[in-house]
């Protein structure tokens, strides 16, 4: 049987038989690098410190060495630690990782904010107050509900931006808002809830998340009303009630006030209600019925998704029982990025970044509406960092459309894969927000170069 063998500095675990000597270290170290084990440019042990661990003479350590370096898997060089050979220059025998798909030059995708407008500045110096104000304590093993600051103050924010009932107790900090969407998923299923509604369309990924959780998932049809309520026919929903996802249109006054009534559970995703461009700023559902209604916030679109940090304001019949899942779930989002968050909002730093976010997603938004050809309907509120456009019915499809603008390097989306019945109308869900300030102009260009492609 072969041996696992590890050496200090590089975790190798060769699969190597003394016996077969030095043809045989050949092999196994070929085996590791062809594997992925050895990984592409990376450092290998010394050859002291190899023949050490395996208890071999250097010199076989050093031949082994030559013969893979001859071979093109390793690369030598006077004064320098030997390397793993980079993948472009691997021999053609190793198997190579399927390649992914290039970054889009122009990214026009839906759903993401402008990173290279991350306030670091800002960030770094909420870190380092928080970390110079937070006692030892805090960095315990933390409760299930969040770090109580960061609680705190997403009360006082969300009541004051947002119309939220909150209080610290009844707000709980998730892991991203995937995470969120699982541990109420799981609550209601406990609670008995056996059927979730979603909007339809709606992200499929949300979705598969609650349906993973126990409920099944059904879909209730959106018009240009938002959710049809009449419809709803579930003991729990999921609404996008400020700017739906993806249509762009807005819950109507009588229909929110007829899902408050309703008595369904309520999970209203209010994922960028911060950006609403063109009039007062419509009040968050939970308002109407704080005890049936789960507010949910995320800081992936106002600062960026990788912090993983979204809050639920949870009806206080739901605090335990999420508390529970969120323990069952093992997930918490780091107590330094939450004690940060806490100090970014107190010390008006948030509320600045937004406001700029907010004055430059509306000029992106108006230069984009202007330069779009007349044959093209664009659909939903002046608000978010998306624009769904609607194709002429008697044009192009949208993968003809998709197509064409994949040809010209812009990454977009099309309708379709959101919505859960087949047959429904198509369009293009263009993002104006993910594209870098500089590049903006240039990203717009090429998409209306490609639309007058397909629609003259």
């Amino acid at each position: 049987m072969a041996d696992s063998w590890s050496s200090p500095g590089l975790d190798v675990h060769l699969d190597w038989q003394p016996s077969t000597g030095r043809g045989g270290l050949t092999t196994a170290i070929r085996a590791a690098i062809r594997e992925g084990r050895w990984q592409a440019g990376a450092a290998v042990p010394s050859t002291r410190s190899l023949a050490h661990d395996l208890g071999i003479a250097r010199g076989t350590v050093t031949r082994v060495y030559a013969d893979l370096a001859a071979e093109g898997y390793l690369h030598t060089a006077q004064g320098a630690p030997t390397r793993v050979a980079t993948a472009g220059s691997l021999p053609q025998s190793a198997p190579r990782q399927a390649p992914r798909e290039p970054a889009p030059r122009w990214d026009l995708r839906p759903g993401r904010p402008d990173l290279t407008a991350f306030p670091r500045q800002a960030w770094l110096t909420a870190t380092r107050r928080a970390l110079l104000r937070t006692p030892a304590a805090a960095f315990g093993y933390e409760s299930e509900l969040g770090a109580p600051e960061l609680r705190e103050t997403l009360a006082g924010y969300l009541a004051r931006a947002r119309g939220v009932v909150a209080d610290p107790d009844r707000v709980v900090v998730c892991h991203g808002y995937s995470h969120a969407v699982a541990v109420l998923s799981r609550a209601l299923h406990g609670l008995g809830v056996g059927e979730v509604a979603f909007e339809n369309p709606s992200l499929g990924r949300y979705r598969s998340i609650a349906a993973a959780q126990g409920p099944r998932v059904v879909g209730v049809d959106v018009d240009e009303h938002g959710l049809d309520v009449s419809a709803l026919d579930s003991p729990a929903v999921v609404v996008t009630a400020a700017h739906q996802y993806p249509t762009g249109v807005t819950l109507a006054p009588h229909r929110r006030a007829a899902l408050a009534r309703s008595g369904a559970w309520v999970l209203e995703d209010d994922y960028d209600g911060e950006f609403r461009f063109d009039r007062q700023r419509v009040g968050a559902l939970q308002a109407l019925a704080p005890e049936r209604v789960v507010y949910a916030g995320t800081a992936s679109k106002t600062l960026a998704p990788a912090l993983r940090l979204a809050w639920l304001v949870l009806p206080r019949s739901l605090v335990e029982p999420v508390r529970a899942a969120m323990a069952d779930s093992g997930s918490r989002p780091a107590v330094p990025d939450q004690l940060a968050l806490a100090e970014l909002i107190d010390s008006g730093a948030y509320d600045q970044h937004i406001r700029r976010s907010r004055a430059e997603y509306r000029t992106r938004r108006a230069r984009l509406m202007a330069a779009l050809p007349d044959s093209v309907r664009p659909q939903g509120i002046p608000a978010g960092l998306h624009l769904l456009l609607r194709l002429p019915p008697d044009g192009p499809s949208e993968a003809t459309a998709l197509a064409a603008c994949r040809r010209r390097s812009i990454g977009i989306e099309g309708l379709t894969p959101y919505w859960m019945t087949p047959d429904r109308p198509g369009g293009l869900l263009v993002g104006y927000a993910a594209t870098p300030k500089h590049a903006f102009a240039g990203a717009i260009q090429t998409l209306i170069e490609a639309l007058w492609e397909i629609t003259t």
